[in-house]
C-alpha cells in the first residue's frame, strides 16, 4: 500500500496498553526500550530473542510468549511492531493488524505499514520526532541526522528562542572536564547557554567561553578581588553575591567540582546562604587525560586497581593527609594531579619504601588539548626528566606497570 500523502504526526499514550512486538532480534532490542519508558503492557511473540531482550523478559518489563506468530496474537493491541525474518508471517500480522485497526509498524516494508517509527530523541523534557514527508525518497539517515542537529542544538541551548530561554536559577557547579571543550557534560553545556554569569577556573575549557552570548558576565577566577579574604572565600563570595541578585550562575570548573575541585566547599557556603545549587559531575583528569594519551588505568593482568592522589603537598609535609608508604606497597596505578613540582620527593618517598626505582613513570601534560604531550621516564629518572622536557603544569602523572602497556609515545 504504497502512501499518497505524508504521515499524520502524533504522539501516542500508551501507558498500560497493550502493544505487541513481533521478534525478538535486533530491530526489537532497538525499539523496547522507548515501548518500556512509555508504560506499554509488552508481548512480546518470537521464538528466540537476543540476549538483551531476554534480559528485558528476565527482569519483567514485557511479557515473552516463545513461539511464532498465530493469527489472533494482535487481537485487543492498541499498536504493533512486526520485526520477524519471516516475511509470510509478518504479511499475516499485518492483515490481521488491518482487520482489528491497529496500528502496525513493519520492518520490512514500510509501504505496507499503517505507521512509521520517526527518528527520536530526547532533551529537557521536550521529545523531537521527525518523520520524512516524501515515502518515495525516505532516507532514515537523513532523518536521523535531522533529528541529532535539533536535539543537539536543544541540549546546548542553540536552538531555543531567547524569550522562551529557561534559566536555571541559583548556582551550577559544573565540571568542565580535562580541557578539550567536546568533553563537557550535555547539560554542563547547556547550562552554560542559560548563565547570566560564569564564574570560570584557568583549566576549565576555555574554548567555550568565546561561544557565550555577548550579555553574559565572565569572571576569571583567578582575577577575583580577594582583599582580606582567602582565594576560595571571596570566589564563595561572588558567587553568593551574583545569585542572590537572580542570576543564573555557573561555577565553571576543570575536571570534576568533587575531584580535588573544592566543589563542596562551595556546596556548603551557598547551602548556609540558602542558595539553591545544583552540581554537575565532569570527566575527571584523573581518568580521561590517561587514556588520551593511550594508558588505561587499569588493564588485565596488570593492574586491578588505581588511587588518585594529590601531590600539591610534599611526602614530608607535615600537611600532607597521604600516606606515602602505603601507596609504595600497592601493585596497582597511582595518579598523582598537581604534582609536577614536588615529583621528585614523592618518587624518592616510594622508593625509600619499597617501589621499583624501575617502575614505569609517565607525565602527560595539557592533557586532551592541542598542546598535549607525553613523557615517559621510570620512578629513578622522573626529576632528570622534569626539568630535560620542562615540564610545566597541568601535567597528570602516572606511575605503574599500565604505562608500558600501550605504544610509547614521548615528547
Amino acid at each position: 500500500m504504497a502512501a499518497e500523502h505524508p504521515a499524520y504526526p502524533v504522539g501516542l499514550r500508551l501507558t498500560g496498553r497493550r502493544v505487541v512486538v513481533l521478534g525478538g532480534g535486533q530491530v526489537a532490542q532497538r525499539r523496547l526500550p522507548a515501548l518500556i519508558a512509555a508504560g506499554a503492557d509488552i508481548h512480546l511473540v518470537s521464538p528466540t530473542a537476543t540476549p538483551s531482550v531476554e534480559a528485558m523478559a528476565d527482569g519483567g518489563e514485557l511479557t515473552w510468549s516463545r513461539r511464532p506468530y498465530a493469527d489472533g496474537d494482535l487481537a485487543d493491541a492498541w499498536y504493533a511492531l512486526i520485526a520477524t525474518g519471516d516475511r509470510t508471517a509478518n504479511e499475516a500480522a499485518s492483515a490481521e493488524a488491518e482487520r482489528h485497526r491497529v496500528w502496525c509498524v513493519r520492518s520490512d516494508d514500510a509501504d505496507a505499514a499503517t505507521a512509521w517509527t520517526p527518528a527520536t530523541g530526547r532533551s529537557e523534557g521536550v521529545t523531537v520526532a521527525v518523520l520524512t514527508t516524501d515515502a518515495a525518497g525516505r532516507d532514515p539517515r537523513h532523518t536521523a541526522a535531522v533529528r541529532d542537529a535539533i536535539v543537539e542544538g536543544l541540549r546546548d541551548g542553540t536552538l531555543v528562542a531567547p524569550h522562551h530561554r529557561k534559566r536555571t536559577t541559583g548556582v551550577s557547579l559544573v565540571g568542565g572536564g580535562p580541557g578539550d571543550p567536546d568533553l563537557i557534560t550535555v547539560r554542563g553545556r547547556r547550562l552554560l547557554a542559560e548563565a547570566d554569569v560564569v564564574i570560570a577556573d584557568r583549566l576549565g575549557p576555555r574554548d567555550l567561553l568565546d561561544e557565550l552570548p555577548p550579555h553574559v558576565e565572565v569572571i576569571d577566577a583567578a582575577k577575583i578581588p580577594y582583599g582580606r579574604y582567602m582565594a576560595q572565600e571571596a570566589i564563595n563570595s561572588a558567587l553568593i553575591e551574583h545569585a542572590k541578585q537572580g542570576k543564573a550562575v555557573v561555577r565553571l570548573k576543570g575536571g570534576d567540582p568533587y575531584v580535588f575541585g573544592r566543589g563542596m566547599e562551595e556546596a556548603i557556603a551557598l547551602e548556609a546562604e540558602g542558595i539553591p545549587y545544583t552540581v554537575v559531575p565532569g570527566i575527571s583528569s584523573s581518568i580521561s587525560v590517561p587514556g588520551a594519551a593511550g594508558i588505561p588505568v587499569t588493564h588485565r593482568g596488570v593492574a586491578h586497581e588505581f588511587t588518585v592522589v594529590s601531590g600539591h603537598v610534599a611526602p614530608d609535609d607535615e600537611r600532607s593527609l597521604v600516606d606515602w608508604p602505603a601507596l609504595a606497597k600497592l601493585r596497582g596505578t597511582l595518579v598523582v594531579l598537581m604534582g609536577v613540582d614536588k615529583i621528585g620527593r614523592i618518587a624518592e618517598t616510594l622508593i625509600a619504601h619499597g617501589k621499583s626505582a624501575q617502575t614505569p613513570v609517565a607525565l602527560v601534560q595539557e592533557g586532551t588539548t592541542a598542546a598535549q604531550r607525553r613523557v615517559d621516564a621510570t620512578l629513578e629518572t622522573v626529576e632528570d626528566a622534569v626539568r630535560t622536557h620542562e615540564v610545566r603544569p597541568p601535567a597528570v602523572i602516572v606511575i605503574g606497570d599500565v604505562v608500558a602497556v600501550g605504544p610509547q609515545r614521548t615528547a
